[in-house]
């Protein structure tokens, strides 16, 4: 029997069975063929999202006792990384939606993430992202329950998404409601996807399919068993480590993961391309070029120290971690940082000089290096990684006071 004739149900039975690196590279086909069509709609196509939740790339950060794999940060990089190697957009989906499925689900009462993630097992969540053009609030009912209206910015994966998390302050008679400090008190709700609305605002060039639309909540009903729910309690009910990651460190390290993959991506697009290329004018292949020789040299220097910083500087915190301390140390986090950081900048300047050294082969709509090219910079703007982070960062080296966010102190 050939492959063609293997019942789809068996096939995916003996996908689920491998190694996950393996099912990544198992599912290339499928992964390929949704980052060209996400290209188009804006969003990973409904048919791999399906796929890859068959497959539990949405559950692996999950612990196992919600049906997951217990990654562990160094995993979650890996396996984040594999799948954006292939395309950015698909990774990033893998991402948002595995990180915020296993952050909500760190703390979540027992008897809730059964209902959430046993109940239904393809539970994709998303969330998070930035004030919107209307303001949020949430008010409480009679019966317990809040209702909440805003909306809220770069929700990447909304349309697959079967809960929201937003971001609003509890309001009374008007007014926020304080907490001892005086300060108003925030709150990420937990919206099922029948209380929330997407808006189509996301035409953007890099990460063009990550569906990072906004969402809008008009008085979106949070039952009175959900308002308890947010994206992080503390402390966790699981004993993986990485549920004691500062929050701000933990959002950066899977950002850094999608930025990696997309640079590995473009030099194996590079690479394969350098084979039989022959540049305008020149009697030799792209890969005899002495500038090509030294593009791929420097870059696979700069994209391996990259990878290798961030490693290191994560399995530093895992161990720190993993020896009992309540939360890594200020110099673990503060390291951390700047390795996500790093990551992420250098990998959008190997895909840069990558792309400059193919021509106007890497130029073209049809290449896979002109989409890598468009990734790498929309992974190195992302809040958590972006290069404005360096000031802040170096802060610390020279004894200047910074925020305790870079030392997970807040």
């Amino acid at each position: 029997m050939n492959s063609s004739q293997i019942n789809p149900v068996d096939k995916d039975k003996e996908i689920n069975r491998l190694p996950i690196l393996e099912r990544v590279e198992a599912l290339r086909d499928v992964i390929v063929e949704g980052g060209d069509e996400a290209q188009k709609i804006r969003r990973v196509p409904d048919v791999t999202i399906k796929t890859l939740v068959d497959a539990g790339f949405f559950r692996f950060a999950l612990p196992e006792e919600l049906g997951g794999e217990n990654a562990s940060i160094c995993e979650t990089i890996e396996i984040i990384e594999a799948i954006s190697v292939i395309d950015g957009s698909v990774g990033w989906n893998v991402m948002l939606g595995s990180e915020i499925n296993a952050m909500a689900a760190g703390g979540m009462d027992p008897k809730l993430a059964k209902e959430v993630y046993i109940d239904n097992p393809n539970v994709i969540m998303c969330g998070g992202g930035g004030p919107g053009s209307l303001p949020t609030k949430a008010i409480k009912q009679d019966d317990g329950s809040y209702r909440v209206w805003g909306q809220t910015t770069f929700i990447s994966g909304c349309h697959n998404a079967e809960w929201c998390f937003m971001m609003a302050p509890i309001v009374e008679n008007d007014e926020p409601k304080l907490d001892d400090n005086g300060i108003p008190i925030m709150k990420m709700w937990f919206l099922n996807k029948s209380e929330w609305e997407i808006l189509d605002t996301w035409d953007v060039a890099g990460l063009r399919g990550s569906g990072s639309h906004d969402v809008l909540a008009d008085g979106a009903l949070v039952p009175e068993r959900f308002a308890s729910v947010d994206l992080i309690t503390v402390p966790a009910l699981y004993p993986n480590p990485t549920y004691r990651v500062p929050v701000a460190l933990r959002l950066a390290y899977n950002k850094a993961a999608v930025a990696i993959g997309v640079a590995r991506g473009a030099m194996d697009t590079f690479i394969e391309l350098a084979q039989n290329k022959i540049p305008m004018l020149s009697a030799t292949t792209t890969r005899e070029r002495p500038m090509s020789q030294y593009r791929v040299g420097e870059a696979e220097a700069k994209l391996r120290s990259a990878r290798a910083f961030l490693m290191e500087s994560m399995r530093s915190v895992e161990d720190e971690l993993n020896d009992g301390l309540e939360k890594p140390s200020p110099h673990a986090t503060h390291i951390g940082r700047l390795a996500c950081t790093y990551a992420a900048n250098a990998s959008m300047e190997v895909v840069d000089k990558i792309h400059n050294a193919a021509g106007t082969s890497g130029m073209r709509m049809v290449s896979p290096l002109e989409r890598k090219l468009r990734d790498a910079h929309g992974c190195a703007t992302h809040r958590w990684v972006a290069h404005p982070l360096y000031q802040e960062l170096g802060k610390i080296f020279l004894g200047v006071e910074t925020s305790p966010e870079f030392t997970g102190e807040d």
